[in-house]
């Protein structure tokens, strides 16, 4: 698989379409209805894979009841295409009578209205009713995170089911829907022949892969991996997480839906045992073989189960029970696998859990080696033209009357009986450099955090450029302007070097999902003008980044991951930098080098907060100090001045260490 995925684009290209050609002729290679039948089955998992890869696998979001969406959209065509709703008929059906939407039974008082809504109108129709109802399901509990998301999930998976089985004068409950009208075309029914189910069916796995394969590397496709990886991280990065996840639930209830329709045209009939728990967990163990995060791995490990559940079990139990008619085993005579098929379905999810989590084609393949030369070759700055635009971005804002400055009052935070931070107060001047230094625990991280939206304080105001910051959300802030690092660095360690720079403009990028998968002109110059800026801003660090944007940060070594959350916080364009201990585990040599480039930043007019350990970068940088200890502000001033005071040294060292 490895090997498949190193493959030039235009080998890959040929293969898709030898592949492609294959599968059109495949119902004229005298398989048989039997298996064209299996194949059409194929399809329609290969179409639920790809909806809850969407949710599961690009956005991380665990959905334990997603067949509930499924029997959504097989009900919604269903019902409109059956004789089980009845109304009485009067001349207001007249309009839908007269594009074939209903039809009118009997006469006089008598005439009832029977729905014949087209498949083909349906299709769409009940994709967008299973996506509404993802929004509906989904904006009050997408909040919910981990494990308890997936028991909500579970529940809503349950109670869809139980809807059907009880509402029996709309979904004629545990009998089922029967006498659902076929497809046609041009007059044409499809009836129980299973070849234009198949192509059908064909057809909606192509156009989910192209709208998977479109999003996915796009930057609402970034944005929902981001949220994957860490979603503290993505949220100070600018997306708006809650909203992104909701988006993801509704597309992939959408492709549920839409699926739904296409599976009880096929069957012509629908019963809530279809849509129970275990169709989720089946659905779940796909995506899992096939490779979290993967489109082609989604719609690979749906055939996969499907072929083993359909065509390999019936087959292995029938050579089974024939073994044991031969060696007269009552045992094996009567073993049915297929029956097992759940057991089977949970053997596999533990093993690929426990060997091979990737799955068979796994979403990152980003261990791109480099070349000796690219390793050893002197380490050579670039020059800044990406921070001379986000200069200039800052000095017209500053024009215009909002320079960027902060002004902290009285900051105070607590946790239960502890006092974090006490009365805080500072000020950061437009185009400076002001450091917060203090022992462990003194309260620099909490600082940051309330600035930043992750902590709300018990108290106090903070004011950048004349926004209250309290009270907002951390991709809010962002969009005022301030940006940040982490004291343990959050970067998304299964994407790119470039794909986590890129997430740092997600808010500077307007492209949305429509605007992706129709591939419009703008969108590919947004993106490509977004790249461009990347290269730019990885150039400040000279070839310590650029041989590496292909390359997984989780591959990095420290510093370069340093360098890599730096270049992302530059490229949200921030009018406030906070660097959270930015040169923590660099040699001195490796301090150096980011303090002159952290000292650029302030010549071309970016205002830097900084909380930094080592007090010779300190005092290179920072135009004014402010010391924290025990969450208050114990001294503040030049750095010349404030390293030579005597409470800050106790602070530090000790009152023994002083008086010796």
């Amino acid at each position: 698989m490895k090997r498949l995925a190193n493959l030039p684009p235009r080998t890959k290209r040929i293969l898709f379409s030898v592949l492609l050609a294959f599968l059109l002729v495949f119902p004229f290679l005298d398989t048989g209805q039997a298996n064209i039948d299996i194949a059409a089955n194929c399809a329609a998992y290969a179409a639920l894979a790809l909806g809850l890869n969407i949710v599961v696998g690009f956005t991380g979001l665990l959905d334990l009841g997603y067949a509930a969406f499924f029997a959504i959209g097989a009900y919604a065509y269903g019902i409109l295409n059956s004789y089980q709703l009845h109304p009485a008929w009067s001349n207001g059906w007249a309009p839908l009578a007269a594009i074939g939407f209903v039809a009118k039974l009997g006469a006089g008082a008598a005439a009832t209205v029977h729905f014949t809504f087209p498949f083909w109108v349906m299709l769409p129709v009940s994709a967008v009713i299973a996506a509404g109802f993802g929004v509906a399901f989904g904006a009050p509990t997408l909040r919910l995170k981990g494990d308890y998301l997936a028991i909500v999930t579970l529940g809503f998976g349950e109670i869809v089911p139980i809807v059907v089985r009880n509402w029996s004068s709309l979904t004629n409950g545990a009998e089922g829907l029967n006498g659902v009208a076929p497809p046609s075309v041009f007059g044409h029914s499809f009836g129980i022949d299973s070849t234009p189910y198949y192509y059908v069916g064909l057809g909606i796995v192509l156009l989910l892969l192209f709208i998977s394969q479109r999003l996915k590397p796009s930057r609402i496709g970034r944005a929902w991996m981001a949220i994957r990886e860490d979603e503290i991280a993505a949220g100070a990065m600018g997306i708006h997480t809650t909203r992104l996840k909701l988006l993801a639930f509704a597309m992939g209830a959408g492709f549920a839906g839409l699926t739904g329709t296409f599976y009880i045209a096929k069957l012509q009939t629908a019963t809530p045992d279809m849509f129970d728990l275990p169709v989720s967990i089946m659905v779940l163990v796909m995506i899992v073989l096939g490779g979290l995060g993967s489109v082609w791995g989604a719609i690979i490990g749906a055939v996969l189960l499907q072929l083993l559940q359909a065509w390999f079990l019936p087959e292995l139990s029938a050579m089974v029970q024939a073994l044991g008619n031969a060696v007269h085993s009552p045992f094996l005579s009567n073993l049915e696998l297929t029956s097992a098929s759940e057991l089977i379905f949970g053997i596999i999810l533990v093993t690929m859990m426990l060997y091979r989590r990737d799955g068979i084609v796994p979403a990152s393949r980003n261990e791109v080696r480099l070349s000796f030369a690219q390793q050893d070759a002197a380490v050579s700055r670039g020059s800044l033209p990406a921070v001379e635009r986000l200069s200039r971005a800052s000095a017209q804002a500053a024009a215009a009357g909002a320079p960027a400055a902060l002004a902290v009052r009285d900051l105070t935070v607590k946790f239960g009986g502890l006092t974090a931070l006490k009365s805080v107060s500072l000020d950061v001047p437009a185009g400076g450099i002001v450091a917060v230094i203090g022992p462990n625990g003194s309260g620099k991280s909490t600082l940051f955090n309330s600035i930043t939206g992750l902590v709300t304080p018990s108290g106090g105001s903070i004011d950048f450029a004349g926004h209250e910051l309290i009270g907002q959300r951390p991709d809010q802030i962002l969009r005022y302007g301030v940006a940040r690092t982490f004291q343990n660095i959050r970067l998304f360690p299964n994407l790119t070097v470039m794909e986590n720079v890129l997430i740092g403009q997600h808010t500077h990028l307007k492209a949305g999902p429509a605007g992706i998968v129709l591939g419009l002109g703008g969108v590919r110059a947004e993106e490509r003008e977004a790249r461009e800026f990347v290269l730019e801003l990885l150039a400040m660090f000279g070839n310590r980044l650029i041989p590496r944007i292909d390359q997984g940060v989780a591959q990095l070594s420290y510093a370069n991951r340093r360098r890599v959350e730096i270049a992302r916080a530059l490229a949200t364009r921030p009018r406030l930098l906070m660097l959270d201990e930015p040169t923590a585990g660099m040699n001195p040599a490796e301090s150096l080098e980011l303090a002159e480039q952290i000292a650029g930043f302030r010549d071309l007019g970016l205002t830097v907060l900084l909380v930094e350990h080592k007090l010779d970068v300190v005092t290179r940088l920072a135009d004014n100090v402010i010391v924290l200890d025990y969450g208050e502000k114990l001294a503040e001033g030049p750095a010349d001045v404030v390293r030579r005071d005597e409470a800050v040294i106790e602070a530090y060292i000790g009152r023994g260490a002083v008086n010796a």
